[in-house]
């Protein structure tokens, strides 16, 4: 089973949180695992100087997937047995850490603005790749009977979660500074 490991770029912020995350994941503790790195204090950077230079929110979304790049080199700086990987579809690693950079030139099923942010990218991942759930490790806890759009309603996740958590239909959970949860989702009538 393939598991995807979102891992916020708040971490920053826990760097023992975060090492413990990354060596988890590099040693096995949770299978196949695609470690994806949120933007962080990159994206943040994106964030502003969107403000300030007033570019659109495509080249703000192509600007923040560098972002994720950056992160999931700083992430392998941490833990050097993660392997570098742009298409984990192809790829038969243990443990790795995925650059978004292919999705740059865009696709189809991914909106270019800041309603898609790693958290949606991480669900997208997991749906091309059947893995077994989703994993979002945030520095806010969760509770259990939040739904998606409640999450995204509260700023948890971002505004286009709820729709590609949809598409993927695994487990999802959200492993938070003191509360590990697993997502209901609901089936609309």
């Amino acid at each position: 089973m393939t598991t995807i490991l979102k891992i916020g770029g708040s971490l920053e912020a826990d760097p023992v949180r975060l090492g413990a995350l990354l060596t988890e994941a590099a040693a096995g503790v949770h299978g196949r695992c695609v470690v994806v790195p949120g933007g962080g204090a990159f994206a943040e950077a994106v964030r502003a100087d969107q403000i300030r230079d007033g570019f659109d929110d495509a080249e703000a979304h192509r600007r923040a997937l560098d972002a994720m790049g950056r992160m999931a080199d700083f992430f392998r700086s941490l833990e050097p047995r993660l392997t570098h990987s742009v298409e984990p579809w192809a790829d038969t690693a243990a443990a790795s850490v995925w650059d978004p950079a292919t999705l740059r030139a865009g696709h189809p099923e991914i909106p270019e603005s800041w309603d898609v942010t790693s958290d949606s990218l991480a669900l997208w991942l997991a749906t091309r790749l059947r893995a077994g759930r989703c994993v979002l490790v945030k520095s806010a806890d969760a509770w259990a009977d939040e739904a998606p759009a409640l999450l995204a309603r509260r700023g948890l996740v971002d505004a286009a979660f709820p729709a590609f958590a949809a598409r993927y239909g695994g487990p999802i959970e959200i492993w938070g500074p003191t509360k590990q949860v697993t997502l209901r989702q609901r089936v609309a009538a």
